[in-house]
Order: C-alpha cells, then sequence, then structure tokens
C-alpha cells in the first residue's frame, strides 16, 4: 500500500509544535535563575499586542514567538522556586508534560462518549483523591476550576438536600418561597466562602458568624443551636495563618442537630496526606462536602479544583443538565457533576501529578514546604521581625513594625524581583503573607529570600 506524503498543512503544525516545544523549555530551564516579578520595561512592552482585529493571516510560527517574546518576560516566576504568594503551587514536570499532550487531544470532557480517557481518569483520581484524603469512599464528586467554584457546587448540593428534606425540590422550583436555610461561618471565613453562598443565593450578610480565636480557628465553645437546615462552613487551612477548626466538635455538634457540614480546604486538606500533620485534619472526614485545589499544594497546571459530595444523589440533582442529545450512559458522566458542561480535561494533569508523586511522593512535598516554612519563621525571628501566627504548616505572617513600614517593606521587595510575597491584614495588624507551596522550593531560595527581606527591611528602618 502506498504511503501518502504528509500534506503542507502536517509540515505547518509539526514546525509550530517544534517551536512553542523550544521556546517553552528554555523558559523552564531559565525561570530559577530570573527575576521572579518583570521589570517594568517588560510590562510596558505588552502594550505591544494592543492592536485592531488582524485583517489578514500571520505565519502561525510569528504568532509563537510574539507571544514568546513579549509574553513570557512579563510572567511572573510561579513556577520558580521564590514565589511566595497567593499560596500559589509550581507545576510539577509530569503535570507539565500531561498538559501538553492534553491540549493536543483537546479532549471535551463533559460525558464518556465524548473522551472515554477524559472519564475514566477523572474516575481514577476522583477515587486517589478520597483515598488520600481519608474521605468516605463512597463520596462523588467533580474537577472544576478552583476552590471558589467547588465551594459553590458543594454549597448548592446542601442546599438542594437540606430543602429535599422539607419536602422542597429547589432544582425545580427555585428559591422563591422556599423555607429559609441558616448559614454559620467562622470570623475568618474566606472570601470564596462568601462569593459561592452569593452565587448561590443565599446571601453574604444572611450568615451567622462564630468567633474565633487568636488563630483564625472556629470556636467551638461559641457556636449556636442550629437548625435542621443549617450549612455549617468549616476551615481547613486559614488562608492566613494555616489553622484548623476543630472539626471532630463541630462536626458531632452539627450531626446531632440535622445539619450540613461544609469543607473550605483549597490546601489544608492536603496536610492529611502527611503522618506529621494528619492530626490537624482529624474530624474533617466526618463533613458532608468538602471543596479543595489541587494547583496549590500538589502543583498542578491552573487550573484545578476539586469538589468532593458525601450525599451524591444531591451533588448530581443539583448540577444535571438535561437534553435529549446529551442522554447520559450507565456509567459516572462527568457533567452531571459540575457546574460546567464543555471544560478542558483537567483529569489528564491531576492524574499525571497524583501519579508521578505517589503518596510518598506527595506526603515528601508537604513535608518539605512545611520545613521550608518554619525555616523563614526561624530566620525572621532571629532577625528581630515578629511573626504573628503559629507556623503550623505551610503559612507565614510576618510584621516589620507599623502598617505603613511593613507596606513599604513589602513593596520594595516585591520591587526587588528576589522573591515575592503578598500583603495581608490579620487580626488588626499589616503582615507579609509567606506561602511555600511549589515542589521547585529549596532550602538555598528561602536563605536568598531571607537575605533580601531583612536587607530591605534594615533598609527601611524596620
Amino acid at each position: 500500500m502506498k504511503t501518502q506524503a504528509p500534506d503542507k498543512s502536517q509540515s505547518v503544525s509539526d514546525d509550530v509544535l517544534t517551536l512553542a516545544a523550544e521556546r517553552a523549555r528554555r523558559y523552564v530551564r531559565e525561570i530559577s535563575a530570573r527575576r521572579v516579578v518583570p521589570g517594568l520595561d517588560k510590562v510596558a512592552a505588552l502594550a505591544k499586542f494592543q492592536e485592531g482585529f488582524p485583517d489578514t493571516a500571520s505565519d502561525p510560527q510569528d504568532v509563537v514567538r510574539m507571544l514568546d517574546e513579549l509574553g513570557s518576560p512579563a510572567t511572573l516566576a510561579t513556577t520558580g522556586g521564590r514565589y511566595f504568594g497567593f499560596v500559589v503551587g509550581g507545576v510539577l514536570p509530569a503535570a507539565m508534560g500531561a498538559n501538553w499532550l492534553a491540549s493536543a487531544w483537546d479532549q471535551p470532557a463533559g460525558m464518556r462518549v465524548m473522551s472515554p480517557v477524559a472519564a475514566e481518569l477523572e474516575d481514577v483520581v476522583l477515587r486517589w483523591i478520597c483515598e488520600a484524603l481519608n474521605l468516605p469512599a463512597d463520596c462523588e464528586g467533580g474537577l472544576v476550576t478552583c476552590a471558589t467554584t467547588a465551594n459553590f457546587t458543594a454549597l448548592v448540593s446542601a442546599r438542594y438536600a437540606l430543602l429535599k428534606k422539607a419536602g422542597w425540590d429547589v432544582a425545580e422550583d427555585g428559591l422563591f418561597g422556599a423555607p429559609p436555610i441558616e448559614v454559620v461561618v467562622g470570623a475568618e471565613v474566606h472570601a470564596s466562602i462568601l462569593k459561592a453562598l452569593s452565587l448561590a443565593g443565599l446571601g453574604k450578610r444572611r450568615v451567622t458568624i462564630v468567633e474565633s480565636d487568636a488563630q483564625g480557628r472556629m470556636r467551638a465553645d461559641k457556636l449556636p443551636k442550629f437548625s435542621e437546615r443549617a450549612i455549617v462552613c468549616i476551615q481547613a487551612g486559614n488562608v492566613n495563618s494555616g489553622s484548623f477548626d476543630p472539626a471532630a466538635e463541630i462536626c458531632r455538634r452539627a450531626k446531632e442537630e440535622g445539619a450540613w457540614v461544609h469543607v473550605d480546604g483549597a490546601f489544608g486538606l492536603w496536610a492529611g496526606v502527611s503522618p506529621k500533620f494528619r492530626h490537624l485534619t482529624q474530624g474533617f472526614e466526618l463533613a458532608d462536602s468538602w471543596a479543595t485545589d489541587a494547583h496549590k499544594w500538589p502543583n498542578v497546571n491552573y487550573d484545578s479544583g476539586i469538589v468532593i459530595v458525601r450525599e451524591g444523589p444531591a451533588l448530581r440533582a443539583s448540577m444535571t443538565l438535561s437534553a435529549a442529545y446529551l442522554a447520559p450512559g450507565t456509567r459516572r458522566e462527568p457533567m452531571h457533576h459540575t457546574p460546567e458542561a464543555s471544560r478542558r480535561a483537567r483529569g489528564v494533569d491531576l492524574w499525571a501529578a497524583l501519579k508521578s508523586l505517589g503518596r510518598s511522593g506527595l506526603c515528601e512535598l508537604i513535608d518539605r514546604t512545611c520545613s521550608l516554612a518554619k525555616r523563614f519563621e526561624n530566620g525572621l525571628l532571629a532577625a528581630g521581625f515578629q511573626v504573628l501566627n503559629e507556623v503550623v504548616i505551610n503559612q507565614v505572617l510576618v510584621s516589620f513594625g507599623d502598617a505603613g513600614t511593613t507596606r513599604e517593606v513589602i513593596r520594595r521587595i516585591q520591587e526587588d524581583g528576589t522573591c515575592w510575597c503578598g500583603v495581608t491584614e490579620w487580626q488588626g495588624k499589616t503582615a507579609m503573607r509567606i506561602s511555600v507551596s511549589s515542589w521547585a522550593t529549596t532550602e538555598a531560595d528561602v536563605d536568598s529570600s531571607l537575605a533580601a527581606m531583612v536587607r530591605i527591611a534594615r533598609g527601611c528602618g524596620a
């Protein structure tokens, strides 16, 4: 049989992919040696993207070159070892490679008939995550964009289940005239929960706020009496201090009174993988739903959020999309477990990250980043600065004096480019927040960052 010669379009595609791979490999090789924050000139050069919609086609290779030559220098080095902002993880090599392959596949991951491999890998990773986080094996879940969407999905499932018990089908009849739902949150509730409550029609202000302690943990002794239609939102890993709510006691109280407990565990839930930190997550397995991110500690590509719900029928009733041409098969269909119907195959990257790490590798990643956070704490204390939180996992809060001085130190640190940390407000004080989340961070990265912090703080009179 005569082999047909490749057509011109195939040759062009190969050339573009080769160029993109070369540029991407160079970016990865150089990321750890460059400034964490781009220079002002690199940011200013982005103005060259501002053009009218082109009338004619462009050479695909020129498009990739322009993207790399203007875009790459204007990125923050979030995948390097000295980015400590916003609890952003790095990207594991296996996850990055899987992401490239998944982009080549370009699979819509809504239904099994659209992509058998995407659906199968979702099944696998959801089971693995329940095993790793010690959650009930019969839970159901989905892969979403982020913890905000995961929180929303879980809260909508809770809303459905609680109203169903009261004889109200919110999926069909909406909230108009529905029995009221009570929502209980801690004083340190994360903004993503409040946004999710707003999206779910439950309101940001219609919440009962429970007092928190000095580390941001919800005080179980201050819990109100729950109604049978209450949703209690607790935290596994406060975004500032890293602290954990007393889940066992809160869940016990909630179960006695018929309430639903939801866990916002964007990064902290993963601490339970480590024997060293597992005690912090004890009791969270008793909850009814959980939200977490894989683009934080497990170091998967953005975006990668996860929702897990104990009561699978409530999740499916809340998320199912019905149409004649979307008839589900006999096995789990991804689109009936998340708000999105059409979406990328997130499970591919997540599977690759978890497969490459295994339980031991994930444990080592958590233990090492927490150890590096302690290294930051010890170095800052030795330099005479005030660490505001108990460093229980990977979060460090430091004050350089009054609010003005602390903000100026942070501004100069960000401008300096050695590392990047963000500003926050904690218990009435302005602080710099250090989040150690990347597999790429080394002791040398911490030490060079500490040296820059101390040098800059001293220069500001701190």
